[in-house]
Order: structure tokens, then C-alpha cells, then sequence
């Protein structure tokens, strides 16, 4: 298990940072709602011609946010194959997943894709936020502690999902911005999941990666490939990073080799050939699994528990969800564990740097804060240095650092 698991302290951090979610949503956030019916007009044109064109394709309309419907005019009508595609109680599913994998068996698959992603983001966010404001433009969302990792999930609205890839998900962050005579930080942890897996695990390369401040994901590349780093490809750091990544979540081959496009074989030689270079991450895997089995729980580096009795399970697909669980929820966990003590120190001390300036939202890794213009180089620098030494690991924690008149439009400082 984990190495320095120390006391638990999370009912003392859960108790701590109560007053401190009080006081974030009791701030609220700007919103400029005529942004967003701006966008929420340019989406709902989008929508009209991707539906047009799907229905083109398909020679007939129906209703497009119909899972049945779907499924009937792909897999009846249109006769796509169906080897592989998951099937539910009404037939095969149409879940993003699976309609991944039919790109390029029919031009009609990659309009439906685009069609559900805008269609969820102008339901989710588009047409509700601009009713969830109060009389001063501000939202305000809830926060809860109560889930299973230790992550603060957000409600009322969401705003824990706001996707981050997506042009469309970009813009949306152009609709949270400062008041008058103020500027948005924003304060991200950088790849704070990997630093703790580096942490726990002791894993040499990783540590010795992360002191030299080298791209870590270009880095497994060039080790695995057998190149220089400064000779890696995009398509090779992206394989990298898929397996950094999914190893927290307990990848496996089958999984890396639908995420990148490999082959099931050349997947499996490709974790094969990390877990040799990396040795002591597969040390934790196995270590973790066993303490789960043998306890019943996995923990944190500060001690916060999650049960996992499922892990004995004789059901395969329950025991091995188990067992993924375990592996990640130590990291994940952990990773949660900081940013709430980063968040409890700011609290204690924001008011004494900058009176004005407030803490407005938690996105995960991400802090965002409210701060006078004239003072965002002295709250961004402390903000900075609380977030990046509030607990000792032996890889160092990095925060990147952006500020500007909206969340979408800031720059790093």
C-alpha cells in the first residue's frame, strides 16, 4: 500500500474545508448570460445542419435522441456491423463509446457524434445556466464531500464536466468572467495524479523525470520506442500518455488499444514493455490489489479510507472493477486530499494578501479566484507557492498559473 500512509486526517480536512465550500458558493461566479445565448443560438443553428445531413444519410427522419430510434435506422436500416458494439436490454447500444468504434463504416456516424455532444452541452449549460443566476449576473453551485474517492463533486449546476477539448466547451469558459476592475486566476495543478503514482510507488524513472522537469509523457515514449526524447512523434507521445494515464485507472490492453488505435498485441507488448521499465508501479498494482483483498479497503497517503469488499467477489467483471477502483483510488484520493488542504491554507490567508479578492470555484485540479486587478501578480504568487507546498511529496508539485478577463481568455503570468 501506499508509502507514508500517515493518521487519518480526512474527517479533519472534510471538516476544515466545510466552512471554506460555504464561503465559494455563498461568492458565486460572474456569468455573462449574453455570451451565452450567443453561443447557445450558433449551437442550435449547428444542430439544425448536423440533423439535416443526418437525416440525409439516413435516408428518413426520426428522433436522433432516440437511443431506440438510433439504433434501428443504424443497425436495421442502415445494416452496420455490429461485431463488438455492446448490446443492452433493447438491442445494441448507441453509446459515444460504441459509435466510436463505427467511424468510417458510414458517413453518417461522426454528425451523430458531433449532434450528441452539442445537444448535451446546450441542454446541460447553454439554455440552463442563464436561469440559475441570482439578480447579480453571479451562479452559484453546491459542492458535497460525500463521494467515494474524496473529490468535491459539484451540483446544481454541474460544473465539474464542462468539456475541455472541445471548441465549443472553450467558448463556454469565455461565459465565466471578472467583474469590473477585476481579473479570473485560474491556478492548475500540473499532472498531480502522476506525481502521487511517482510518490507512492517510489518508482525511480518516474521520480527522476519529474525532478528534472521533463515532458512525462514524451519521456515513456522515448523510453519505450527506443528513440531520443527530443526525437518523439505526437502519435508516440500520445500513446505515452495514454498509458501514463490509464494505468492510474488500471488500463488494460484491450483498452489502451481502443483509445489509440493499436493492436490488441502491439497494446499488450506496449504495457508489457512500461511495466520493465517501470518495475515498481507493477509492485504497486499487485501490492495494492493483495492489501485490498486482505482488508477490505484501500487508502490515501493522509489516510482516507474507501471500502471495497466487492474485491473478493467471485463475479469476474465485479472483482475486476474492484480491483481497478483500488489502484486508482489511492491516487485519485490523495490528489483530492491536496487540493483540499491547499484550499483550507488559502482560505486562512487569502483575505490577508488581498481583501478583494475571492476563491470563486473548484474544478478538480483547478482553482479559480476572483482578484482586483492591481493585485493579481501578488495573489498568483501566492496562491502558487500554498498550492505547490502545502504537502511534501519527493517529486515536486507544479501549479500553472493564468490569469484574464474570463476564464476562457486567461494567459499564463
Amino acid at each position: 500500500m501506499p508509502k507514508k500512509v500517515i493518521k487519518n486526517q480526512a474527517d479533519k480536512i472534510d471538516a476544515d474545508l466545510d466552512p471554506v465550500l460555504k464561503r465559494i458558493e455563498n461568492a458565486g461566479v460572474l456569468l455573462d448570460t449574453k455570451w451565452l445565448n450567443k453561443i447557445n443560438k450558433e449551437v442550435s443553428d449547428k444542430l439544425l445542419t448536423l440533423s439535416g445531413l443526418i437525416y440525409k444519410h439516413s435516408h428518413r427522419d426520426f428522433n436522433i435522441n432516440s437511443p431506440s430510434q438510433l439504433a434501428t435506422v443504424l443497425f436495421e436500416k442502415l445494416h452496420l456491423p455490429t461485431a463488438g458494439i455492446a448490446k443492452t436490454k433493447t438491442g445494441f447500444s448507441t453509446a459515444a463509446s460504441e459509435l466510436n468504434k463505427l467511424k468510417g463504416a458510414h458517413p453518417i456516424i461522426e454528425p451523430i457524434l458531433e449532434y450528441r455532444e452539442l445537444e448535451k452541452l446546450r441542454n446541460t449549460y447553454l439554455e440552463t445556466l442563464p436561469k440559475l443566476v441570482d439578480k447579480d449576473s453571479r451562479l452559484h453551485t453546491h459542492f458535497s464531500q460525500n463521494t467515494a474517492t474524496g473529490r468535491l463533486s459539484s451540483s446544481e449546476p454541474n460544473l465539474q464536466n464542462i468539456p475541455i477539448r472541445t471548441e465549443t466547451g472553450e467558448k463556454l469558459r469565455h461565459a465565466f468572467i471578472a467583474p469590473e476592475g477585476f481579473e479570473l486566476i485560474s491556478s492548475d495543478y500540473s499532472q498531480v495524479e502522476l506525481r502521487v503514482v511517482a510518490h507512492i510507488s517510489q518508482d525511480k524513472r518516474l521520480i527522476d523525470t519529474f525532478l528534472k522537469n521533463e515532458d512525462i509523457h514524451a519521456r515513456t515514449a522515448a523510453e519505450i520506442e527506443g528513440v531520443p526524447i527530443d526525437e518523439v512523434t505526437k502519435t508516440q507521445r500520445h500513446k505515452a500518455k495514454a498509458v501514463n494515464f490509464g494505468i492510474i485507472y488500471g488500463i488494460s490492453a484491450h483498452g489502451l488499444a481502443e483509445g489509440t488505435g493499436m493492436s490488441y498485441g502491439e497494446a499488450k507488448e506496449y504495457i508489457d514493455k512500461y511495466f520493465t521499465l517501470h518495475p515498481n508501479i507493477k509492485k504497486y498494482i499487485k501490492d495494492t490489489i493483495l492489501f485490498a483483498q486482505q482488508k477490505g479497503f484501500v487508502q490515501t497517503l493522509l489516510g482516507r479510507k474507501r471500502e471495497l469488499p466487492e474485491v473478493n467477489s467471485n463475479i469476474v467483471n465485479v472483482r475486476l472493477a474492484a480491483e481497478r477502483m483500488a489502484i486508482n483510488a489511492p491516487i485519485q484520493g490523495t490528489a483530492a486530499d491536496l487540493i483540499k488542504l491547499a484550499m483550507i491554507e488559502i482560505d486562512k490567508n487569502l483575505g490577508k494578501i488581498s481583501p478583494k479578492s475571492k476563491m470563486v470555484l473548484q474544478i478538480h485540479d483547478e482553482l479559480l479566484f476572483e482578484a482586483p486587478e492591481g493585485e493579481v501578480a501578488k495573489v498568483a504568487d501566492f496562491v502558487k507557492e500554498t498550492m505547490e507546498n502545502i504537502y511534501p511529496l519527493d517529486v515536486p508539485l507544479t501549479v500553472n498559473i493564468e490569469a484574464g478577463p474570463s476564464w476562457g481568455a486567461t494567459k499564463p503570468i
